[in-house]
């Protein structure tokens, strides 16, 4: 089964003003090795200067991946331990979708490939920067092609959604009218303000998060 982002994998991004010249070949080879390529995009240091605590991309993919996810960027937590959503943010999203630790870190079944490989630094009064524009344009043409079994994308918080949706719809009107049984859920990020948001809109986890773990065990085969 194809990926449902095999025709639809350059994000609607930046340039990748980062890279340098020469560096920037976006193609992606014919039987490229998904191993080969997280490993090559794990020792991406095109955006060292750019980067407060320095380069540390932090992805996981398989080629038997079924469920991709695609968030923002790593947190600081994130960037120590190096695991995707090692955070409060991440115990909110595996509780949305359904998965333990263990599943969800499996990359053998869950893809996470997120809009920036590293931690982007923070800013002033809290809160993170928005993902390197560079970092997006450069490896998802390399890596998602190759996750050829993947089921089902969520995109989760606005940056990731801006690549791949197109419109400027609220985050709220997006994600209750967004087609049940699209192949690309987008979702807002779990971070602590989201706790409020869900109290304005209590359809989310009445209505939403059951089919989205519904949808999730069905793209994980369950």
């Amino acid at each position: 089964m194809s990926s449902p982002l095999q025709s639809r994998f350059a994000p609607r991004v930046a340039d990748a003003s980062c890279a340098k010249p020469g560096e920037d070949d976006r193609s992606t080879p014919d039987g490229q090795d998904v191993d080969a390529v997280v490993a090559a995009a794990r020792a991406c240091r095109l955006c060292a200067d750019q980067l407060p605590l320095g380069p540390r991309p932090v992805l996981q993919a398989s080629a038997t991946s079924r469920l991709l996810i695609i968030g923002q960027a790593p947190g600081t937590k994130a960037h120590a331990s190096g695991l995707p959503w090692d955070d409060q943010s991440g115990q909110r999203l595996r509780d949305w979708i359904g998965l333990s630790e263990a599943r969800f870190y499996d990359p053998a079944a869950v893809a996470i490939v997120p809009a920036g490989l590293c931690y982007p630094g923070s800013v002033r009064g809290g809160g993170d920067n928005p993902p390197v524009p560079a970092c997006a344009p450069l490896w998802h043409p390399r890596i998602l092609p190759l996750l050829r079994n993947v089921r089902l994308t969520l995109l989760v918080g606005l940056h990731a959604q801006k690549l791949f949706l197109s419109g400027s719809m609220p985050l709220t009107e997006r994600v209750r009218l967004h087609p049940a049984d699209s192949p690309l859920l987008p979702l807002p990020h779990p971070s602590w303000r989201v706790v409020g948001w869900m109290r304005k809109n209590p359809w989310f986890e009445a209505e939403t998060l059951p089919q989205l773990r519904a949808r999730v065990e069905q793209a994980l085969g369950g």
